[in-house]
């Protein structure tokens, strides 16, 4: 072995003969960390065996180590820098490969450096090197090498220590990498390495910090096959967890588990349990802890007392309340303020504000002074009970008791702004100003949002451009807030401004943003910039969530892109969320709407099998689903189902299933379901009402058509030009057509303003009962006010007018109705033909015969003989012979299929 001792550049390398192993004394790193990299200034070797001492200069590894360094942050890993460290010629010593880890912050330039420094020397690198690398990762939170590093430790024999365990945890947990930090964990038992009691400890209190009791238990019990003791804080943190998640099955189990361990709860341990279960819904299980508490030789203290009490006035048993405060106030001789804050919280939360003002009277009377804490849970129930004088009294008592601070302010402005009172808020956040308290961003986000659900934007975006940035800096929610309510109100570029504003603040917009732009465009009937923004979202990496996936498919559909709803529908599923009820409902709501209600049999089913829990918003979308499809039986028994199931039919539900029966005929059962709804107390609406009046109508059931018509009137509603189109169509199919003009001016006379389909009811109406001429100014009626005639207006009106001997009108609308792309029928060439033979204009009669021959359809016997009379009068005898032979023909084909 030859040693090399570069003093002009301060670097020190070693070269080794083949075999030679070298073992180095490192500096110890940690507790479980063995030797040292430098001991008194002298490197230790072991070669062959034999141990020799070299005493190294430490200016010069202190100058090696700056000048390494020095080359790797002059730019990235590369050709160029590896070149630059080989220059030195010699293989570096691990004293300076340690002396530059310890120097280095940057992960990944130290782990390249490590793998160059080891190709060098051919030799492993002692675990003190190993362990600075993780460190570094830790400090830089960089893990893309950590699997690889650890593997090598494992494939060495050597692992992390605890301190870098711990570090490589704790790190991640102060930058919120939680799922990073559990992902090292495990890891680190992939190769059989054991974290230190401390990373799980830090990552298991993190955890119960964001709720993710899952992960915490796998934690738990991972220590416990490590062969760690588990504490009853440990326990105390975990059953914290899972029972305010209101897994009590759970919370209970790991309480059983704690007993098999012989540990006993102590007083923390109970107050959660109190607390936490209570919370859960479960208060006669905290009763069972309060009560099992002292008979384990444990007194309920203050906090075992309050909890308690709360619990039993959030579970709205405020007797029980009362009892166990006064014996709370027996026992103590000093007042429990905590326990008077709740007690009084209790009282104002059931309305009970006589006796919460008795209680603050009381406590006064035993030298306590209520706190702000007081006030404040009293002025909060007032809030929610919209007494807004009264708690403007009690503001005004407080203060000779308590100065009022910020969430004081705050209720109090959240009180005015949802009332509607903006000059009392602003007034007092001016007297909050003078009180030396300023308003910070939750004052803000409440007077915005408040302002913005009023509709008062102008107000909203006056505060918002008022902000000081010195004192009070909007934060993500402000413009959330105001970007709603301007997209609400139809303000979408405001509303999209904000959004540009918010994106120059450096904030982030979230889902919520996304979602409210999305919905807001697509109401404003914009449907191109709506999916501009769903496409920015996706530029911008924000993931989506299930809520805004919901509405983009639910606007998508209602803006008649079918396809493109089904699509995301399946994108649903492709960001790995599983459809919910709503989901399902958008989806079979948007395909019902599209004339696809055949689909929602085999969407109900799928629904079903994933377990979804249908709401009464599915049920109507459902139940609508099959009604439109024809299965209008399934669609009944879907009714029944929702009332057994505790979900009550609205006037939608019952809408669906009256007009699925009023379709198919069944009338009576139709009405049936029309007069349990009016029992049930449903306020039905002109939807089911027409419903009513058209399926009665269209079998003939006049009167009773005018006696739902007459109640909707009865109840106060209004009949919209639907319904009257209903009533006038039955009229005219009874050949009432005296009675159906009656109607359509009784339609005017309330305002209600006739459609295309009312003047086509009419003119097919008169014209069945040959009024042609009253058919035609109600045509010239129609034109005028731009509505554009159907075919079957167009072919009605033209027979009429050409059997009314209106020729030139008929020739007229018929060349008009073909110069628009019009087809004409069979009745309306027939009609023409007639109608040209009878006003001496045979030869024309004529070339529209031939047109009609041509185009294959049916010229009647009557027709013919018309046409061949004029012909015959006109001396035109070929085409009377042709006509002729077609009236043969035709008499021929009839004879004969009336003899088969």
């Amino acid at each position: 072995m030859k040693i090399l001792l570069a003093k002009n550049q301060g670097l020190i390398f070693c070269s080794f003969p083949k075999g030679c192993y070298i073992s180095i004394i490192c500096k110890k790193f940690s507790s479980s960390c063995n030797g040292s990299s430098e001991v008194d200034g002298k490197a230790v070797f072991t070669v062959d065996g034999v141990n020799k001492k070299f005493t190294g200069n430490n200016d010069g590894i202190r100058k090696g180590v700056d000048d390494v360094c020095c080359i790797l942050e002059s730019g990235p890993w590369g050709p160029t820098l590896e070149n630059s460290l080989s220059a030195f010629g010699e293989k570096p010593l691990p004293e300076l490969v340690i002396g530059v880890l310890k120097r280095l912050k940057d992960a990944s330039a130290a782990v390249s450096y490590f793998q160059w420094a080891e190709k060098q020397t051919e030799q492993v690198h002692c675990p003190e090197a190993y362990n600075l690398l993780l460190m570094i990762m830790a400090r830089s939170t960089k893990f893309d090498h950590l699997e690889h590093i650890l593997e090598e430790m494992s494939l060495h024999g050597f692992g992390p220590s605890s301190n870098v365990s711990i570090e490589l945890v704790a790190n991640c947990v102060k930058s919120r990498k939680l799922r990073e930090a559990f992902d090292i964990i495990q890891t680190m038992r992939k190769f059989k390495f054991r974290p230190a009691f401390s990373a799980y400890t830090i990552l298991i209190g993190a955890l119960s910090e964001v709720h993710e009791p899952d992960p915490m238990l796998i934690l738990f019990h991972q220590m416990q096959e490590l062969g760690y003791e588990v504490s009853v804080h440990l326990f105390t943190t975990l059953i914290r967890v899972f029972s305010r998640e209101g897994r009590v099955d759970a919370a209970l189990s790991l309480l059983d588990e704690m007993k098999s361990h012989s540990f006993d709860a102590d007083i923390v341990l109970y107050n959660v349990c109190i607390d936490c279960f209570g919370k859960a819904g479960k208060v006669d299980m905290s009763w069972k802890f309060f009560h099992e508490m002292k008979t384990h030789g444990l007194m309920p203290d203050d906090v075992t007392y309050t909890s308690m009490i709360g619990v039993l006035c959030k579970a709205n048993r405020l007797d029980e309340a009362v009892e166990l405060f006064e014996q709370l106030e027996q026992i103590r001789k000093v007042p429990c303020a905590y326990a008077y804050n709740t007690m009084i919280m209790g009282y104002g939360s059931a309305g009970k504000f006589d006796e919460a003002y008795g209680l603050l009277e009381r406590q006064k009377a035993k030298g306590s002074i209520p706190s702000v804490i007081a006030y404040n849970c009293l002025l909060t129930c007032l809030g929610k009970k919209r007494r807004v004088e009264e708690s403007l009294r009690i503001f005004e008592e407080m203060k000779r008791d308590a100065a009022p601070n910020l969430p004081t302010y705050n209720i109090l402005i959240d009180m005015l702004c949802r009332e509607g009172k903006l000059d009392a808020a602003l007034k007092l956040r001016d007297e909050m100003e003078r009180a030396g308290l300023f308003p910070n961003v939750l004052t803000v986000n409440i007077m915005i949002d408040r302002l913005c659900k009023a509709q008062k934007l102008d107000e909203a975006c006056s505060i918002f451009e008022g902000l000081d940035s010195k004192v009070c800096t909007p934060n993500a929610v402000t413009f959330s807030s105001l970007i709603d309510g301007l997209g609400k109100c139809g303000r979408v570029d405001d509303a999209y401004r904000q959004y540009e504003k918010m994106l120059d603040s450096g904030h982030v917009p979230g889902a919520i943003v996304y979602t409210s732009l999305i919905r807001s465009f697509f109401k404003c009937g914009r449907k191109e910039d709506g999916h501009k923004i769903y496409k920015e979202m996706v530029h911008a990496g924000c993931s989506p969530d299930l809520t805004l996936l919901n509405t983009y498919m639910d606007c998508v559909f209602k803006a008649g892109e079918t396809e493109k709803g089904r699509a995301l529908f399946q994108d649903i599923k492709a960001h790995g969320f599983i459809p919910d009820t709503r989901s399902y409902s958008i989806l079979i709501h948007g395909l019902v709407k599209a004339g696809l209600a055949n689909e929602t049999y085999e969407l109900f089913y799928a629904m079903k099998e994933q377990g979804c829990v249908l709401d009464t918003h599915a049920y109507n979308a459902v139940i609508d689903g099959f009604c439109k499809s024809g299965k209008v039986n399934k669609a009944y028994q879907l009714l029944e189902e929702m009332k057994v199931k505790g979900h009550p039919p609205t006037v939608v539900t019952y809408g669906s299933v009256i007009d699925g029966l009023a379709k198919i005929d069944r009338l009576d059962e139709a009405y049936m379901l029309f007069e349990e709804a009016k029992s049930n107390g449903i306020k039905l609406n002109v939807v089911v009402y027409s419903s009513l009046i058209d399926g009665f109508g269209k079998v003939g059931r006049i009167d009773e058509a005018y006696l739902i018509m007459e109640e909707l009137m009865q109840k106060g509603l209004t009949p919209n030009v639907y319904t009257w189109n209903c009533l006038l169509d039955a009229l005219v199919k009874t050949e009432e057509i005296n009675e159906a003009l009656v109607c359509f001016q009784s339609m005017k006379d309330l305002k209600c303003s006739p459609n295309q389909i009312t003047y086509s009811i009419l003119i097919n109406g008169l014209c069945r009962v040959r009024k042609f001429n009253k058919a035609f100014v109600f045509w010239q009626e129609m034109q005028k006010l731009g509505f554009k005639p159907n075919t079957i207006t167009y072919t009605t009106m033209i027979s009429g007018l050409a059997k009314a001997g209106n020729i030139s009108e008929a020739c007229g609308l018929f060349s008009r109705f073909k110069a628009n792309g019009g087809i004409p029928d069979s009745a309306s060439y027939n009609a023409m033909i007639e109608g040209l033979s009878s006003a001496n204009k045979a030869v024309d009669a004529y070339s529209l015969f031939e047109e009609t021959r041509m185009k294959g359809y049916n010229i009647n016997t009557k027709t013919c003989v018309v046409l061949l009379d004029a012909l015959h009068k006109a001396e035109c005898l070929e085409q009377a012979a042709i006509v002729g032979a077609v009236l043969k023909e035709t008499a021929k084909s009839q004879h004969a299929s009336r003899s088969s």
